[in-house]
């Protein structure tokens, strides 16, 4: 510990020169307070973006069908491709190895929907009852659809929290109401919730077989969706994506003669790839803050080594006396490093502590769907404040070692 003399002779030191202590102090704490600031910023990127993966299932996989743009072993520009149940039940064959969940969609975007007086508008999906954990959808109330509703044509519905609260305002019990859509009357056999919130909750989900005989769609579908069996590993899971896609899409492309390069024809949509680029560019966007904020860093040490090479010029008559009355070389040197450490120390810590607190009490009213929980890692703010002081003893060092070696005779003229 120091003495209460030690004490204010580094505050003596300090204050002897109070505007550049001031500034260099100013400069250590903004650098410390601007890296905490961007290490937030990246990290609620990335826990937007993550919590946007988080809707769906992230290892998903979606193909649904479009118009042809090249000729094709006879065939012309502007083929529209149609999908239908043998497609769906022909991959699932093919493709069993790898996959976890699977559902083929036939979609409504605009189903008038009914209850009593309420009216409105909302998406219908005709699915299969794996759809539930593609979607990640939690059910409140009731049940989701199973593989008996599939087989036996069943007119149930399972409705989102939206609709619930649009359609069904002061009923206190929903399961088994009656709910017209587009003029079909379904049972209500559930309630569900999502992560995507109102908009993946303004549908209703109804059995896919159901759905195509209510619509007159025979045995057509709108699209496919699977998701694949997890891998701890991120780049092997990429890799069997990959490894799936293709196969899939070379089965469907040969079984709807569609060119091999014809792009608009068939859309499949990995969403690990997307998850990795996201990730690459998150991890861009860290990395360049990162970089940001060490240069606005080492700008505040540079700082501090130049007001300590100030106060040792500014002080060269009492460093001659201190030698010339018996003090050490070590002891000199230590002199200037602890008010080197004391600069950086109370100038980050505030700088610190005010990058947290802005982060604690702003962060959650600037919270948006990309941009969410932006925090820092206390123990990492704590590394680099340690790292701060080191480099702040290091910066005065030099100023130090130079003090230490000042002859007392040349000290005491002052030159």
């Amino acid at each position: 510990m120091f003495s209460i003399e030690r004490w204010q002779e580094i505050f003596e030191g300090l204050f002897k020169n109070k505007l550049r202590t001031v500034l260099t102090g100013v400069s250590v704490a903004s650098g410390i307070f601007i890296l905490v600031i961007l290490l937030g910023a990246g990290n609620g990127i990335q826990n937007g973006i993550q919590k946007q993966f988080e809707q769906d299932a992230v290892n998903r996989i979606s193909v649904w069908p479009g118009i042809t743009q090249k000729e094709y072993n006879g065939l012309g520009i502007g083929r529209e491709i149609q999908l239908h149940n043998s497609d769906y039940t022909t991959a699932l064959t093919l493709l069993s190895d790898h996959i976890e969940y699977k559902s083929a969609v036939y979609s409504v975007w605009s189903g008038n929907m009914v209850f009593k007086k309420e009216t409105g508008t909302y998406r219908v999906e005709g699915v299969h009852p794996d759809y539930q954990f593609i979607e990640n959808a939690s059910i409140v109330k009731g049940r989701f659809l199973n593989q008996s509703d599939i087989a036996n044509y069943e007119k149930h519905v399972v409705i989102g929290q939206k609709v619930a609260n649009d359609l069904f305002k002061g009923e206190e019990e929903l399961l088994g109401q009656e709910l017209s859509i587009s003029g079909t009357i379904y049972k209500v056999i559930g309630v569900f919730t999502d992560p995507g919130g109102e908009r993946e909750e303004s549908r209703v989900y109804i059995p896919i077989s159901t759905a195509q005989r209510a619509y007159s769609a025979g045995d057509k579908i709108r699209s496919i969706v699977f998701t694949l069996k997890r891998n701890a590993d991120f780049d092997n899971a990429v890799a069997e994506s990959h490894e799936f896609t293709q196969k899939l899409e070379t089965f469907l492309r040969a079984r709807h003669t569609i060119a091999p390069d014809d792009k608009g024809a068939l859309h499949i949509n990995n969403s690990l790839d997307q998850a990795k680029n996201i990730y690459i560019i998150t991890g861009g966007v860290k990395a360049f803050f990162w970089f940001v904020g060490i240069c606005t860093i080492i700008a505040g040490v540079v700082g501090v080594g130049n007001i300590m090479l100030i106060i040792v010029k500014e002080r060269t008559k009492e460093i001659g006396i201190r030698k010339a009355l018996g003090a050490s070389p070590f002891s000199i040197i230590s002199m200037i490093l602890q008010e080197a450490v004391f600069i950086t120390v109370v100038a980050g810590f505030s700088g610190l502590v005010f990058g947290l607190l802005v982060w604690e009490f702003v962060g959650p009213s600037i919270e948006t769907d990309f941009f969410t929980r932006p925090e820092v890692d206390f123990n990492v703010a704590i590394t680099t404040l340690v790292i701060l002081v080191v480099a702040g003893a290091f910066a005065g060092f030099v100023p130090a070692y130079r003090a230490a070696k000042i002859r007392p005779i040349i000290a005491l003229r002052g030159d």
